[in-house]
């Protein structure tokens, strides 16, 4: 049992992964204590630290460092690195297909979204942050029919400010999805504790800055990566940053083959997922101490 990680839930935050003698400090001090949930490798589920033999006996104390509110704090890069993701290509073609009917038909296009949205993410693989999920609700997806009727209005009336005016609310939206979209992550269960910090103004600088950037023929794509980057440095609740490491050039190409791969149609979903597959490699977890 030496060799295994640790996590625990405290007040439905989830902290971990501890290697074996930092999380028994953290039962000797008082941390984790006899009905903390807790978790590691090998295990089915979640459970109670005193349910599990041996765990709560024989603790030894160790130097922890410590923060406001009791919870342990890594001093090293343990558990970082890049993320992952991968999907069957006909799961994704499907699950696709169903989403843009949805687009079109708007009635039950909040339950599409949040059926995509719960698929995708339990494609994703973290560094030392199993079994992900998402917890949602279709209710929190009620906007989606006012942005439907916005657009409804704007394209009826042909009015150039109500047009104007959608574009700015469907970024506002756009803004509020990731927000909502980060704070509904879980692990085994247990809410990850993300949010997003980046302003709406920060956001709507980058977007605009994209549209105006096409007239450069490939400036968009240094844009696109510098908006990545902007927004992974604004996702909170993780001791370690939250870092996007592909370049613009690199974008630029990829996407060009995405394209292509949508012009011929028949490539789509072997294209997307090596797309896609590419943007979550180049996101990676790593100590804050060395960006610092």
């Amino acid at each position: 049992m030496s060799s295994r990680s640790w996590f625990f839930a405290v007040d439905g935050k989830q902290y971990g992964p501890y290697p074996e003698p930092e999380f028994r400090s953290a039962i000797a001090n008082g941390t984790v204590r006899a009905d903390t949930l807790v978790w590691a490798d090998g295990m089915a589920g979640w459970q109670k630290a005193g349910d599990i033999a041996g765990l709560m006996s024989g603790a030894s104390a160790g130097p922890v460092v410590r923060q406001a509110g009791a919870a342990p704090v890594r001093r090293d890069g343990y558990g970082g690195g890049p993320i992952s993701i991968d999907f069957e290509i006909w799961d994704f073609t499907w699950r696709s297909l169903a989403l843009i009917v949805s687009f079109m038909v708007i009635i039950p296009l909040p339950w599409a979204i949040l059926m995509y949205c719960r698929w995708l993410v339990s494609c994703v693989r973290i560094p030392q942050r199993p079994n992900l999920g998402f917890t949602g609700t279709v209710v929190e997806l009620m906007w989606v029919y006012a942005a439907g009727l916005l657009y409804i209005v704007a394209a009826w009336t042909g009015s150039q400010i109500l047009n104007l005016a959608f574009n700015v609310a469907l970024l506002a939206l756009y803004w509020l999805a990731i927000r909502w979209f980060l704070a509904n992550l879980t692990s085994n269960g247990q809410p990850l504790g993300l949010s997003f910090s980046g302003s709406f103004w920060g956001f709507f600088g980058f977007s605009l800055l994209a549209l105006v950037s096409v007239i450069t023929i490939v400036g968009w794509a240094w844009v696109y990566v510098a908006q990545l980057r902007w927004m992974c440095s604004n996702i909170e609740g993780t001791r370690r940053e939250v870092v996007f490491n592909g370049t613009g050039l690199e974008f630029l190409w990829r996407s060009l083959v995405l394209v292509v791969g949508f012009v011929l149609i028949i490539p789509i979903p072997w294209v997307y997922r090596w797309f896609t597959c590419w943007l979550a490699s180049q996101i990676t977890l790593v100590p804050r101490a060395l960006n610092a």
